[in-house]
């Protein structure tokens, strides 16, 4: 695959990515679970997308469970220098720190690597209110952090409360949310993060569930602006989210090359003022909080 404007780059910790990465979560069989439907296709997607210059692929160790870092490490072991391959451990209210530091050294353990660009501390609750347990939880990151197994230490499904009792206890350089144009009750983290140059990676980026999903991308406002602009509805709510700030890095997953070609020129879409204010009307956070 011929590489490819990802549209800039951001810094993520000690490493500065492409804005456009790749999530890998869709490699897996049905949702996060079994092997892929197609496991050859699978491995000519990452290495389609590590071809066309990404540089930041998301993964982890439940995905399969396995399966998803088996199949990275398959098609791109040993990795190109510069790629940044991020994963995430998740932390419920009774997860200890020793389960979490047992979750980074499998991930290390199947993708064949020795140090993680960065691993996310993934709540269960983002609701819960920070406590002795999270900070807990939290400094097993930072121990881990601290003797070289990752180089940096992410956040996700929380709230903003949450991210700033971390920032208070070490530094943060991403956070994983649910936002997209019809689910954007995380604005306030984003604007958090942007705020102190945090990533802010937003996932389920076309919408979830499903139904949601699909409401959004057959959207006749949407379709309309997709013609207008010579662009997919994909690619539209992908550039909506590149354009909210200059902090948010894109993961957006698929099993097949050609959705993978769609995703990665979602960063060619350039949103007018008109195109702004569509998307405000027929999405706007007001209604949606």
């Amino acid at each position: 695959m011929t590489r490819v404007d990802l549209g800039g780059c951001f810094a993520l910790g000690s490493w500065r990515v492409g804005r456009v990465g790749y999530g890998a979560m869709q490699l897996a069989g049905d949702g996060v679970f079994g092997p892929p439907r197609d496991r050859d296709e699978a491995l000519r997607v990452l290495r389609a997308a590590v071809a066309a210059g990404v540089d930041h692929i998301d993964t982890a160790q439940f995905y399969g469970p396995g399966v998803v870092n088996e199949l990275i490490r398959e098609a791109l072991h040993p990795y190109p220098s510069d790629l940044a391959i991020v994963s995430k451990v998740a932390a419920g209210q009774d997860t200890d720190g020793a389960a979490l530091r047992q979750g980074i050294e499998d991930n290390l353990a199947t993708l064949g690597i020795g140090r993680l660009a960065a691993v996310n501390l993934r709540m269960v609750d983002p609701l819960a209110p920070p406590d002795e347990r999270f900070d807990a939880q939290l400094a097993a990151l930072i121990k881990a952090r601290d003797e070289g197994l990752i180089d940096g230490i992410g956040l996700s499904n929380i709230s903003r409360r949450q991210l700033l009792r971390a920032v208070d206890r070490t530094e943060i350089v991403c956070v994983q949310n649910l936002f997209n144009v019809a689910d954007q009750r995380s604005l306030d983290v984003l604007m958090a993060c942007a705020e102190r140059d945090i990533a802010f990676v937003p996932f389920c980026p076309l919408g979830w569930p499903q139904q949601v999903r699909n409401q959004i991308l057959t959207s006749p406002a949407l379709g309309t602006l997709a013609a207008r602009l010579a662009a997919t509805p994909t690619q539209i709510v992908l550039a909506w989210l590149l354009d909210l700030a200059p902090n948010v890095l894109l993961i957006p997953g698929t099993r097949t090359r050609a959705h993978l070609t769609e995703n990665l020129h979602a960063a060619d879409v350039a949103l007018d003022d008109a195109a702004r204010a569509a998307l405000r009307e027929h999405f706007p956070p007001a209604r949606l909080a």
